[in-house]
């Protein structure tokens, strides 16, 4: 079999280059969110954070997630049950938002480019509070 020729073999390798940099985000956000939640196994503490989510954020009707779409995976084969937040019209798209949670106790992560923008603390604060065993909507509640 012969060889191929150096120029080709380069050309190969930036046009590799240039598709992988193109899945790169080009919007920089913060590190995950990591914490522990109680003594629950990782599917019933995202099936309280999926059920939490959809009353408090789109059931009622808050202005902040209207133009998303939470998708859940709880039946995950991985280990990882997570949440997804999308956009409305484009369900397909890349999630904005990623909650999923491992192991018992589980350990819960939070992370996408949302978490960069004004909604982002108070989902933190949302996520970490129905992980750690409360449906309430709020802080306050």
């Amino acid at each position: 079999m012969k060889a191929l020729p150096r120029s080709i073999l380069l050309a190969f390798i930036a046009t590799g280059s240039a598709f992988l940099g193109a899945c790169q985000s080009n919007e920089p956000g913060p590190g995950p969110l990591a914490f522990t939640a109680g003594n629950m196994a990782a599917l019933p503490t995202m099936e309280r954070i999926a059920r939490s989510a959809h009353t408090c954020w789109f059931r009622s009707k808050d202005p902040s997630f209207r133009s998303f779409r939470l998708a859940d995976e709880l039946n995950s084969y991985s280990g990882r049950p997570r949440i997804l937040l999308v956009p409305a019209g484009t369900p397909e798209a890349r999630p904005l938002l990623v909650v999923h949670a491992e192991g018992n106790p589980a350990r819960v992560e939070v992370f996408g480019p949302l978490m960069a923008h004004q909604a982002g603390s108070r989902i933190a604060a949302d996520v970490q509070r129905w992980a750690g065993g409360s449906n309430a909507c709020s802080g306050n509640a």
